[in-house]
């Protein structure tokens, strides 16, 4: 390997970072840039490890934000090379992170050391945000950090999230905004009975399938520019004793709502409560909000972005928000402009995930020249 974030891209896959272990990628990122004066503050809550890294104290301030933590392998038997042994076959680095997202670190870190070598005055700051809590509940990782942020005062400008935006090649997709994640459970209240008794019985599957259907086909909203409309997805039934002559006495179903800034929490569960209602159905309803929807319009850090994957690629990228949640949502609650720009996502949490070996230098020269476009006049 002759390319220096290709380098480091396989060195941090070699350091597993099951969620929610670092496995020492932000110790090894400290270092690397301690000799460019950035100070690092370790934010650890619990098992998950959080570091803040920051070099100036001017305005504005840039940061990069990202995740150390990756998902399972799974069975090794599934690869065709250990996962955490980066290994380049027919032109693809293989290992688990390499897509999602140990590539956009690297790059975080050359794209620094690059600009910093050739702009040693760079004005303003720049820091990097990193968790290994992002893969897993998101409890204790990006949520705290930016809890920490406000507290002390240092309110990004920009953020720029590494998430894996790409969808055919490196640049052609950035994610602006995120929709909302709302999820249900639902519990339906039935009678238990022999199936040859029905009249003694009331059989919840029955009673739920009507509202079910009809929570299934609503149009909650419409679709606009920015984003998609909103979507209601059934995503696992539970009811039966196991038995094949007993009616059972409840039913549970876990659903969830992927909105965007056309709806809101609070109306989509009361939709949902009148339908339910509607239907005469007895039932008890537990909600958890994942996240809120977002949406960074066309505006310095837009600009920025595009320019910058312009300039590498050629390419002219979509704005996108498409896909599930990100960190981005706690960033985007501090005010700042957040944009997610990342590789090609298309083996993300497979086995075997990889990306061209070719796409790590040209992702560091598009943070370079993002970089390049925010901080000098």
């Amino acid at each position: 390997m002759t390319d220096p974030t290709l380098e480091l891209t396989a060195e941090l896959i070699r350091h597993a970072s099951v969620t929610p272990e670092d496995g020492g990628c932000q110790e090894l990122i400290a270092r690397r840039l301690a000799p460019l004066d950035f100070k690092a503050t370790p934010l650890d809550r619990g098992e998950v490890s959080n570091l803040w890294l920051r070099r100036g104290t001017g305005s504005p301030l840039v940061v990069l934000a990202g995740h150390t933590d990756v998902v399972p392998p799974g069975p090794e038997s599934g690869w065709h090379s250990l996962p955490f042994l980066p290994t380049i076959r027919d032109g693809f680095l293989y290992g688990r992170g390499a897509a999602d997202m140990k590539t956009s670190l690297a790059a975080f870190v050359t794209a620094i050391e690059s600009i910093l070598s050739t702009h040693p005055d760079l004005p303003g700051s720049i820091a990097l945000l990193l968790t290994s809590d992002e893969e897993g509940p998101a409890l204790d990782g990006t949520v705290r950090v930016v809890e920490w942020l406000e507290e002390t005062g240092q309110i990004p400008d920009y953020c720029l999230v590494g998430e894996p935006t790409s969808v055919d090649q490196l640049g052609d997709t950035i994610k602006n905004g995120r929709r909302g994640s709302l999820s249900g459970v639902l519990t339906v209240r039935g009678t238990q009975g022999h199936v040859a008794y029905p009249h003694l019985a009331r059989n919840p599957i029955h009673l739920a399938a009507p509202a079910l259907a009809e929570l299934a086909s609503t149009v909650w909203d419409q679709a606009s520019k920015d984003f998609p409309a909103t979507t209601f997805q059934i995503s696992n039934l539970q009811s039966g004793t196991g038995a094949g002559n007993v009616i059972p006495g409840e039913l549970t179903a876990w659903f969830n709502f992927r909105f965007s800034t056309a709806s809101s929490a609070d109306s989509l569960q009361e939709r949902t409560q009148q339908i339910l209602q509607r239907h005469g159905l007895e039932f008890d309803l537990q909600w958890s909000l994942g996240a809120q929807p977002f949406l960074t319009p066309q505006g310095t850090l837009v600009a920025a972005v595009q320019e910058a994957v312009r300039h590498v690629t050629g390419l002219h990228p979509t704005l996108s928000t498409s896909g599930g949640t990100s960190d981005g949502r706690f960033l985007v609650t501090l005010g700042s402009q957040v944009v997610e720009l990342g590789p090609c996502n298309s083996t993300i949490h497979q086995r075997n995930e990889c990306i061209a070996s070719t796409d790590p230098a040209r992702l560091s020269a598009i943070y370079q020249r993002l970089l390049l476009n925010l901080l000098t006049p």
